[in-house]
């Protein structure tokens, strides 16, 4: 990083474990050799190095390469031999035992990280998309809960307005019952004694009147009776028999100047 315009770094046989975070600020760079460490893995913003066309990672301890290094569209020279590489990156590598096999190494790989990279940006968008139907899904979701909450809602209100409306409905048919009834009461309050009274009289003067005429009529049955027994059986000859059946002649007696009379007694007489 202290040669930011540096276009060719050799840093073969230093032992290096690792590179430094600002490694990748030296654009400039042509040519990097890297040969003979014991780096694991390269700086995943390897791709910043768009100016370089020949790389040497002989003998590290390399088993992949960053995405980034899909970037470096200018390499023409790459050495990986003699790194634990995955297999698949191994067999598109080759051997790189000349120039050439090294050229086509640089091509292959490139091509093989490129193809990793667009799969890797797939995925990417893949996950984009499934997760902006997510948000979709859970928007169309939260839509549809406030939308039946808001209809919830207004159903409750519609209840509430009809119970009210029922209750003061009820409330004005208690109070329109309530007037007709003091209304009927205050009516029937007005109306003068003497109109409600007369039918009164009349009810106790026929009731007076059956019962006197339920007393003569005993008293009648009670005569009869009487003057039957003292006529017909032996008790004619008692003190009381004896003035009723004189009554009775002279009742007889008083009674002989009515034709009709007469004939009845008659038949009395003769029964």
């Amino acid at each position: 990083a202290a040669l930011p315009k540096a276009t060719v770094l050799d840093l073969s046989c230093n032992n290096l474990i690792s590179l430094p975070s600002d490694f990748c600020s030296l654009m400039h760079l042509v040519k990097l050799d890297l040969s003979k460490n014991r780096l694991q893995q390269l700086p995943l913003d390897f791709g910043r190095l768009v100016n370089l066309q020949h790389l040497d990672l002989l003998n590290n301890r390399l088993v992949t390469l960053p995405v980034s290094f899909a970037q470096l569209k200018n390499l023409k020279w790459l050495d990986l031999k003699d790194n634990p590489l995955d297999p698949v990156l191994a067999k598109v590598a080759g051997d790189c035992l000349d120039e050439k096999q090294c050229k086509q190494a640089a091509v292959k790989v490139l091509q093989h990280m490129k193809a990793i990279q667009s799969e890797q940006d797939r995925q990417r968008q893949r996950k984009l998309q499934a997760e902006r139907e997510m948000e979709k899904k859970r928007e169309a979701e939260q839509r549809a809960k406030e939308a039946q909450e808001r209809e919830l809602r207004k159903r409750e209100k519609a209840e509430e307005k009809e119970r009210r409306r029922r209750e003061y409905d009820a409330q004005k048919a208690a109070k329109q019952e309530m007037e007709k009834k003091t209304k009927k009461e205050n009516v029937q309050t007005r109306k003068p004694a003497s109109s409600s009274r007369p039918p009164q009289p009349p009810r106790h003067k026929r009731s007076w009147s059956r019962s006197v005429l339920r007393v003569l009529l005993f008293v009648l049955l009670c005569v009869l009776c009487t003057l039957a027994a003292c006529k017909l059986t032996e008790l004619q000859h008692q003190p009381l028999c004896v003035s009723v059946n004189t009554l009775y002649e002279d009742m007889l007696a008083a009674l002989q100047n009515h034709k009709t009379l007469q004939n009845l007694l008659q038949q009395n007489s003769q029964q």
